[in-house]
């Protein structure tokens, strides 16, 4: 969903760190192209140690309102972030955890048959370099080492799809990446019902994503009086945008730099 280029230009501005309340605010964080770089492969992304400290940091100076929002699963986002641990939204909003060490708040078991993911496995066979993750809640194509792939592996998730009952799932096109999910939940959906437990109960969201994903979130930020901060490309609804994920880094840092003196 691109802009003008009018449009881009007033998405530029971003909120000052100094502004950033961080004991009233709830901070929202895609992972993959916001928080990291996107990489090569799901498996080859890295986590800064830089970036580990500055979450938990904001984590304790906000009292637990920092969560991470992300199609991974928490057990894998546990993984890449280890030791740390946070409050996050999974699987594309299937998954809920409030509190770093809480339960997580599962709404339905997985959905995708075991006939349908079948299918989506031999699509790989077009290509060594296309590589499937099976995830509970959905399943996703990666093509970001063949991108000469990309209409043809449009075309026949789409066919795919369409043998499904009407209105059971849903296709999200991000960044070289097909995801195939329910449209029961979406990041969207997760994010209004974090909304309504402590430590987030109350405060104002700032989100911060990168693609199609993400846009659930964008949509429903008005409803919830908060802001919505793009990554790479300014798309509607948005505040601002940054221009890298190494941008939103280092904005992060400067809000917990900010907070520390404040503190």
């Amino acid at each position: 969903m691109q802009m003008g280029t009018k449009a881009r230009r007033q998405a530029d501005a971003l909120p000052s760190p100094e502004a950033i309340d961080v004991k009233r605010t709830a901070l929202l964080l895609d992972v993959d192209g916001t928080l990291l770089d996107i990489a090569a492969t799901p498996y080859s992304v890295i986590v800064p140690p830089s970036l580990r400290k500055i979450l938990s940091g904001l984590i304790e100076l906000s009292g637990g309102a920092v969560a991470l929002v992300s199609g991974r699963t928490i057990e894998t986002l546990d993984g890449l972030f280890a030791p740390l641990t946070a409050p996050a939204i999974g699987g594309h909003g299937a998954e809920i955890r409030v509190s770093p060490h809480g339960p997580k708040l599962q709404w339905l078991p997985p959905m995708i048959t075991e006939p349908l993911r079948r299918q989506i496995h031999l699509l790989a066979r077009v290509d060594p370099q296309v590589l499937v993750e099976d995830k509970p809640h959905s399943i996703a194509v990666h093509y970001r080492l063949a991108l000469q792939q990309e209409t043809f592996l449009m075309k026949e998730v789409a066919t795919i799809v369409s043998r499904e009952p009407p209105g059971d799932l849903e296709i999200l096109f991000g960044k070289a990446v097909i995801e195939i999910k329910p449209t029961l939940f979406s990041k969207g959906s997760a994010v209004t019902e974090l909304m309504t437990h402590p430590p987030f109960a109350g405060r104002v969201p700032l989100f911060i994503g990168d693609d199609m994903t993400d846009e659930s979130v964008f949509g429903i930020l008005p409803g919830l009086a908060g802001g919505g901060y793009s990554v790479g490309e300014a798309v509607a609804g948005v505040q601002g945008t940054f221009r890298t994920p190494e941008h939103v880094r280092a904005w992060l840092t400067q809000v917990w730099s900010h907070s520390r003196r404040a503190a």
